[in-house]
């Protein structure tokens, strides 16, 4: 037994935000008690708590879910492997990730599935995993998704890899809607595309390049957004970074599709100009785009046409990033910055209120793949993160493999100091 005393306790689902104690039983929350029923604690409570955390100054929040990370096991791990990937997640607040299927191999078979879920199963956090749409992310012939979905996949998605067949969409959404999972989506149609990761922009004409154009993603938002109208499927498209597919979410939204949307800390954080500083630490896909883009992002998660934050988790080698910038991979780490990005650059403008971080950083995700978690009250899982929202820190040290971030020494405000999961601490905040 945990009991958490004197913390600001969150809870997104019914809103509330005050001083509560929270006692953890096993791997469930047996009791909050808010600040005007606790009264002296049960004799009981004292005497079999194994631990007892004063979260004085400190805000409780349900552990974080993050439903778009790359932890590259099996086949690339020396970027990062699933253990390293769990440790990064707890570090930043994240008790349970969703593996995107473009390791090697491929999702796209239930022995590998298996393999990545059961070597989640030896971290601290639950680590769930897509399934692959397609067979070798070629876009033509779909996956074995009933089997997928028998050993244990969340969802489906060919992450990485834009899907450029229509009517191949559409019967995978089909399928998907008749399974009752989600569909994740990557969309950039590589015929606007000349070289990916940079915006086309002045900043890439400034570098002598053409880069990749909203438009290569707004049309395929558009197209997929219809296709989820006219199946039912619940589809989440990835990592929205154009201010024109926030409106085309909202209108599909507003239509009855099932459409779900993500945005990334950077997306909502960066511009173009990161490039021009940074380098390949700020070559994503899709890119960074223009500062109006960045201002109709946040409008769109303050409006709900966005409805959850996803880091996007894309670890690289040093070697990898070094090179010239149209040759380095795109994608950078997130895991261990997201909560304070969101703090820092939501939280503080007065953007969002924390409630609505928690929202967006927990229970929205944990809705869109069905899950129990997300929720901070008596008989949910005892997954929580503990921090200190008015902390400032550096950014320098990381648990992941990997180091390519842009915010490599950024100092942010919100810290993680615990993350409990399944009743157990899995990281603590000591002598950072």
């Amino acid at each position: 037994m945990i009991r958490i005393i004197n913390g600001r306790v969150i809870d997104p689902e019914s809103g509330f935000d005050g001083i509560a104690e929270v006692i953890l039983e096993g791997e469930r929350i047996c009791q909050v008690r808010k600040a005007g029923d606790m009264g002296d604690a049960p004799e009981k409570d004292e005497r079999c708590c194994e631990q007892v955390i004063d979260a004085t100054g400190l805000i409780v929040a349900p552990g974080l879910v993050d439903v778009h990370v790359h932890f590259r096991d099996p086949g690339f791990t020396y970027k990062e492997d699933i253990h390293t990937g769990a440790a990064a997640a707890a570090k930043g607040g994240f008790t349970t990730v969703v593996c995107m299927a473009n390791t090697k191999p491929r999702v796209d078979n239930v022995e590998t599935l298996r393999y990545v879920l059961e070597e989640g199963r030896k971290t601290g956090i639950h680590v769930l995993s897509c399934g692959a749409v397609s067979k070798d992310f070629q876009g033509q012939e779909l996956t074995d998704m009933e089997a997928l979905k028998e050993a244990g996949a969340a969802g489906f998605t060919d992450d990485g890899i834009p899907l450029r067949d229509g009517a191949f969409v559409r019967q995978a959404m089909e399928k998907a809607a008749r399974l009752k999972l989600p569909i994740s989506l990557h969309e950039e149609d590589p015929a606007f595309i000349q070289e990916n990761g940079i915006h086309h922009g002045w900043v890439s004409q400034k570098l002598g390049i053409y880069g990749s154009p909203a438009v290569a993603e707004d049309t395929m938002v558009a197209r997929d957004c219809m296709l989820a109208l006219a199946t039912g499927a619940s589809v989440n498209i990835q990592h929205i970074s154009s201010g024109n597919a926030v409106d085309i979410i909202r209108l599909a939204k507003q239509l009855g599709a099932k459409v779900w949307a993500e945005v990334t800390p950077h997306h909502f954080t960066l511009t173009e100009e990161a490039v021009i500083t940074h380098g390949s630490l700020a070559k994503m896909n899709p890119p960074l785009r223009t500062a109006k883009d960045r201002e109709r992002l946040i409008q769109g998660l303050k409006e709900g046409a966005i409805d959850f934050i996803a880091t996007d988790h894309a670890p690289h080698s040093h070697e990898e990033k070094a090179l010239p910038l149209t040759k380095a991979p795109s994608g950078i780490i997130g895991l261990e910055t997201a909560l304070a990005l969101g703090i820092t650059h939501l939280v503080r403008p007065g953007h969002l209120s924390m409630v609505q971080l928690m929202e967006k950083m927990s229970r929205n995700p944990a809705r869109l793949y069905q899950l129990e978690c997300g929720r901070l009250c008596a008989g949910a899982p005892a997954d929580l993160v503990i921090f200190n929202e008015k902390e400032s820190w550096k950014v320098e040290r990381f648990a992941s493999k990997a180091e390519n971030s842009p915010f490599i020494g950024a100092v942010l405000q919100g810290r993680v100091k615990y993350t409990i999961c399944g009743g157990r601490v899995v990281y603590q905040a000591i002598g950072e």
